[in-house]
């Protein structure tokens, strides 16, 4: 168990991994929230203020962010209550890592998510796409079973997959002993990927967000 899962049970070794993909399916309702405001004539209002479109939809991105870390917060009250095993190295300090982390992580994601619905006016659109986005991001990832032992072609995926890495490191944070050199290079990853995806996703904001 402990050389295949690096942990001594599959239970917090998948506990972390629901932590992730609780963030990852939370996210997605930041898409579908901007579809929501255009139909029932919200967005119309609010972009007829002064207020920056780019704040309009950073504001959903902080909402979808700190709801994630929310109820990614739930998920470890629960796992711990459940026998959630904590590493040799754990800390209470080490908590507010696994919250930085998935602050990241939730950024470029509702990020990616509001992009693709920025345009959209029907809701069976964004909840195609973003299903078949979130279920192919959770099951090529580290979530559910360690990148190690997947074929090859598959660990192709894992390694740029974001949730990988955001698994990886609340895994360093919680249950491994701690990996400094590994947990700087998750936390690096992720972080590029969120301002990437929040770049792309305000400068379509300037451009396509519209009543």
């Amino acid at each position: 168990m402990e050389q295949t899962f690096g942990t001594g049970d599959y239970f917090s070794f998948m506990a972390v991994g629901m932590i992730g993909m609780t963030a990852l399916f939370t996210t997605m309702f930041s898409g579908m929230s901007i579809v929501w405001d255009r139909r029932l004539g919200f967005l119309n209002k609010v972009l007829s203020t002064p207020v920056s479109r780019a704040v309009i939809i950073f504001s959903k991105v902080l909402s979808a962010a700190l709801r994630s870390m929310f109820q990614a917060g739930i998920v470890i009250l629960i796992a711990v209550a459940f026998g959630l095993q904590f590493g040799a190295n754990f800390s209470l300090l080490n908590i507010l890592g696994v919250f930085a982390i998935l602050f990241l992580l939730c950024v470029g994601l509702s990020s990616l998510f509001i992009a693709l619905t920025i345009r959209s006016t029907r809701m069976e659109t964004p909840m195609a796409v973003m299903n078949l986005i979130n279920l192919q991001m959770m099951f090529a990832s580290n979530a559910f079973y360690p990148a190690k032992l997947m074929p090859d072609w598959l660990q192709t995926f894992v390694k740029v997959n974001p949730l990988s890495y955001t698994n990886d490191a609340v895994r360093q944070l919680l249950i491994f002993n701690t990996d400094w050199a590994q947990l700087a290079w998750d936390f690096t990853y992720v972080g590029i990927f969120a301002a990437i995806v929040a770049t792309i996703g305000i400068v379509l904001s300037w451009r396509f967000l519209s009543k």
